[in-house]
């Protein structure tokens, strides 16, 4: 009962126009009202910034510097077996499995479409058809940036405008096909293992997607698709840093058929943290 009062909530709720106007207050610079703020966030949802780069509150100049904060060298240890497929981020393995039928599971009770997912690209359908899967949710505490799971060289990205959902656990739970309905960047790499997808999903609040070959890709939010192509240029590697939310959100991998096999000892709801092992090549 909850959990459908939350997802009526997020009917009403003027989505697009909050999200708007907190990406426009994370951007400024208000000196002690900005500390103030992320010391009252940090509080709020326990968040350890022993681990960044930056320690204290008062070094970050505004609240997108603060979302978007790096981590210590040695704050994360990259699993660098030669066959091991890594966590692209910190925080819950919301859900994984194999691609049935072309449906991915939401949550219980809940599926949504790879053709959807994908936008109907004629080639990704093909690439991820009875592939695996794994979603992994960003929380508002977690380290917001997100890593790459394997080597791997970019071919190709796509926005695809979108709602702006929450994608917490009640509303994944309540509201069908969210990650297909909301705003979300789609990059699309050539592996070692054959294809991959990291799919970057927007949600309420969420002021801001980037990566770091392009910058900043959402805002601004004309409600139109956007694709960008590429040859050799863009080479990244296992662990390596691909950008950032300004605020949590969720990121979906996508592997080809009979690509890699998940460790052992995954279940729904264990806690990520980049550079750990999350599968490893078949």
């Amino acid at each position: 009962m909850l959990n459908q009062l939350k997802a009526i909530i997020q009917y009403l709720l003027p989505k697009q126009f909050l999200t708007i106007i907190f990406g426009w207050l994370a951007k400024k610079q208000l000196g002690k009202v900005t500390t103030w703020m992320i010391k009252g966030f940090c509080k709020l949802y326990r968040v350890d910034l022993s681990e960044a780069k930056l320690t204290n509150a008062a070094d970050y100049k505004t609240f997108n510097d603060f979302f978007a904060r790096e981590l210590k060298e040695d704050a994360r240890e990259i699993d660098t077996a030669e066959n091991s497929i890594i966590m692209p981020a910190d925080g819950v393995l919301s859900q994984f499995g194999t691609i049935q039928d072309s449906q991915l599971l939401q949550a219980k009770g809940h599926f949504y479409s790879l053709e959807s997912l994908v936008a109907c690209h004629p080639d990704m359908i093909k690439y991820f058809q009875n592939g695996s899967y794994a979603t992994t949710y960003l929380s508002p505490k977690n380290y917001h940036r997100f890593h790459m799971p394997c080597d791997g060289t970019l071919r190709e990205m796509i926005y695809v405008p979108g709602s702006l959902f929450s994608v917490s656990k009640a509303t994944t739970e309540s509201i069908p096909n969210i990650f297909a309905r909301n705003e979300r960047v789609i990059c699309l790499f050539e592996t070692e293992l054959g294809p991959m997808a990291q799919i970057l999903v927007g949600a309420t609040i969420v002021g801001s997607i980037e990566v770091d070959w392009a910058g900043i890709i959402t805002p601004p939010r004309e409600g139109i698709m956007k694709r960008w192509t590429y040859s050799d240029e863009i080479k990244l590697s296992k662990g390596q840093d691909m950008g950032c939310f300004k605020l949590g959100s969720t990121v979906i991998t996508l592997f080809a058929s009979n690509a890699i096999e998940f460790s052992n000892n995954l279940k729904v709801g264990d806690v990520t943290r980049v550079g750990q092992k999350l599968a490893e090549r078949i």
